[in-house]
């Protein structure tokens, strides 16, 4: 019974430090990387309905970090293995750029405790995940893969195709969408007796199954909380009102003095109007009801004029840049940047 007891309670306290070792950057964030400054009170051309907290362009980020971690996680597998990927370092992309993200907030209104709440959820949730994975693939994984050789085993491409297709389905849809059950037959119907395969096959349904569940949770909890809403207005100058409505799926509201105010759905949806806009020598004078934005860009060189945080890729040559400017310089920003720097402009 005394061993028993001593091995629960060794155990309690294995638990109490995982927890406390997840929720450390939390705690940074929250002590070390308050904002500074206060925010510029403005009445929206758009209406008050449609004005978003100018904060949640910076909140915005963290989330698309794990889209782009997806995203190079899929190109590093694409030809190499999965211990190839640096789990450590995309972890702690996530946390020091919502550092700096937090540090930049106090002239936004700061981070709305609500969105920062999902957000801080989102991180703890994406650490846990990299770290079970890079636990598995950097021991079992490794020595399957030692094992199979060089020759890559018919999963090995299936599972990097998939891994692509999702880090494209994230770019504009919520991955609790994405049929991660589908992905687990896909795997059965597709494996061959070969040792790799069979590991694949096991290890990776295991994950796609788990995640399958957890979306189950996910998605009914923001079915009961209510989804975000999917469109913004922006005022837009320089342009007819007939070649803004001619744009996909823009809708002309009215014009003002100051310009004409659209409707466009937003994600990455928003990012590619935008840069249609700027390309036939459009402006911004306000986008949902704002008039500071930020975008992500990539360049070859480690830092840019603006940015307020920058770190290498992986997977791809370059250094991503976040950089944050007022709306009013977006379209010129974007005629400017060299062709395929552009990222993603992130909507609020």
């Amino acid at each position: 019974m005394t061993v028993l007891f001593r091995l629960l309670k060794r155990f309690v306290l294995l638990v109490v430090v995982l927890i406390l070792g997840l929720l450390s950057p939390v705690a940074y964030i929250e002590t070390m990387c308050r904002p500074e400054g206060s925010a510029e009170v403005r009445t929206p051309l758009v209406g008050s309905d449609w004005q978003r907290s100018e904060g949640r362009t910076l909140l915005t980020y963290p989330e698309w970090h794990i889209v782009h971690a997806y995203a190079d996680y899929a190109e590093v597998i694409r030809a190499g293995d999965p211990h190839d990927y640096g789990f450590l370092p995309s972890i702690g992309g996530f946390w020091s750029s919502t550092c700096a993200l937090s540090q930049a907030s106090g002239p936004h209104g700061g981070f709305p405790w609500e969105t920062k709440q999902m957000v801080y959820t989102i991180g703890v949730s994406f650490t846990t995940e990299l770290l079970l994975k890079a636990g598995y693939e950097e021991t079992l994984g490794r020595l399957f893969a030692a094992l199979r050789g060089d020759t890559r085993a018919p999963l090995d491409d299936l599972s990097a195709r998939q891994a692509a297709d999702y880090a494209v389905f994230l770019q504009q849809v919520p991955w609790y969408r994405w049929d991660f059950t589908n992905d687990a037959a896909e795997l059965d119907s597709s494996a061959t007796s070969a040792l790799r395969d069979r590991e694949r096959r096991l290890a990776l349904g295991l994950e796609y199954r788990a995640k399958a569940g957890y979306a189950k949770v996910i998605e009914a909890a923001v079915a009961a909380s209510g989804a975000d809403q999917l469109r913004l207005r922006a005022v837009v100058t320089g342009m007819e009102d007939a070649s803004l409505a001619a744009l996909p799926d823009v809708q002309v509201i009215e014009s003002l003095p100051e310009g004409t105010v659209i409707e466009t759905p937003r994600y990455r949806a928003f990012t590619r109007m935008a840069e249609a806009i700027a390309a036939a020598g459009g402006d911004f004078t306000e986008i949902g009801g704002n008039d500071d934005i930020l975008f992500t860009m990539i360049s070859d060189q480690p830092s840019v004029e603006g940015a307020i945080h920058s770190f290498a890729r992986q997977g791809n040559t370059g250094f991503r840049h976040l950089v944050l400017i007022p709306v009013s310089e977006l379209a010129e920003t974007l005629r400017n940047l060299p062709e395929g720097a552009l990222e993603h402009i992130h909507d609020y």
